[in-house]
């Protein structure tokens, strides 16, 4: 929660919430594409995939992140995208790689904190420093800080260097998995952050309904099917798991978002579980740094710093979907 000023991390708490008590994210500002053969969007510089050649940073706390993460370890890119993990905490100067349990350190530029790597991209960089950040280390800057982009990018464009097989974006799907990302984004991915970070009763309310009216269309459509879209494991699965996996650990107390838990809705939890379960999702979900990151990063939410000890949730509890 800060921004960079004059080349230095200033913290600001959430300066993204306007008057009337609403969250309103700023938008990403590096926003090129790594492609199998260096093109781009019209507007963005294209980067060729080359395995070896790009470094992930990451925070195993940010939902955002997370999806990185999950694109990465389905692609089997893991030997040709190096990844450093900061550590759970942000405090008066952001994202750093202190020492702690789960923490890789930036063995490429040698940063100690990340806003040093938004600089050497861009010495007059004024932006948020977020992850996850995606680095060439050929061109030594950032190819991109938007994670719905990157998972773009790892789903297809290393495919002819050695990648797994899988589009998690089929092209007949697009459509339908643009809209659903649309809704799950606006009322769920960020509607838990509109719900949390809401000043005023009437835009917390807001939020926290359109939350849960989601969830509601969500259990219903997962009742009767296994996945999103199309029978298949798609991009919009791996953007709705992030955000779920969290709830009750930390968005039901937290962001007061509140009004049930995701266990008590059968559909969503037995989706959450088969999810986790998989071997691409599982090693990527680290609940330690997911509590201590929320909980101890948010004083003006949780001035005491204190991590709750529950609740605890069974994630390995048999669950069997196949058959949806």
């Amino acid at each position: 929660m800060g921004e960079l000023i004059d080349g230095q991390w200033h913290r600001t708490g959430f300066e993204t919430t306007l008057a009337e008590g609403t969250l309103k994210r700023k938008p990403s500002v590096f926003r090129n594409w790594v492609t199998a053969d260096g093109s781009a969007p019209e507007g963005a510089r294209g980067f060729t995939a080359e395995p070896g050649r790009y470094h992930l940073y990451v925070s195993l706390a940010c939902p955002w992140a997370h999806r990185t993460l999950i694109m990465r370890s389905l692609k089997g890119l893991g030997d040709m995208i190096g990844l450093s993990v900061v550590h759970w905490h942000m405090g008066e100067e952001g994202w750093t790689f202190q020492d702690g349990p789960g923490v890789v350190p930036d063995t490429v530029n040698g940063a100690s904190k990340l806003y040093e790597i938004y600089l050497l991209a861009d010495p007059h960089c004024t932006s948020r420093v977020t992850v996850p950040v995606l680095w060439d280390k050929r061109e030594r800057t950032i190819v991109s800080n938007e994670s719905a982009e990157i998972i773009r990018m790892f789903s297809t464009a290393f495919d002819a260097v050695g990648a797994q097989a899988g589009d998690y974006y089929p092209a007949e799907h697009r459509a339908e998995i643009d809209a659903v990302n649309t809704r799950i984004y606006d009322t769920l991915n960020n509607g838990v952050y509109k719900a949390g970070f809401a000043t005023r009763q009437p835009a917390y309310e807001a939020a926290a309904t359109g939350l849960f009216e989601t969830l509601d269309w969500l259990e219903a459509r997962l009742a009767t099917q296994r996945y999103l879209i199309g029978g298949r494991l798609t991009e919009a699965d791996i953007r709705l798991f992030t955000t779920l996996v969290r709830f009750d650990p930390v968005y039901f107390g937290h962001f007061k978002c509140n009004r049930r838990a995701l266990v008590e809705y059968p559909a969503l939890w037995a989706y959450v579980r088969d999810l986790y379960q998989l071997p691409a999702f599982r090693p990527t979900v680290n609940f330690a740094h997911i509590k201590s990151h929320y909980y101890g990063s948010h004083p003006w939410l949780n001035p005491s710093g204190i991590v709750p000890i529950g609740p605890d949730r069974d994630f390995d509890a048999h669950v069997d979907r196949g058959r949806l």
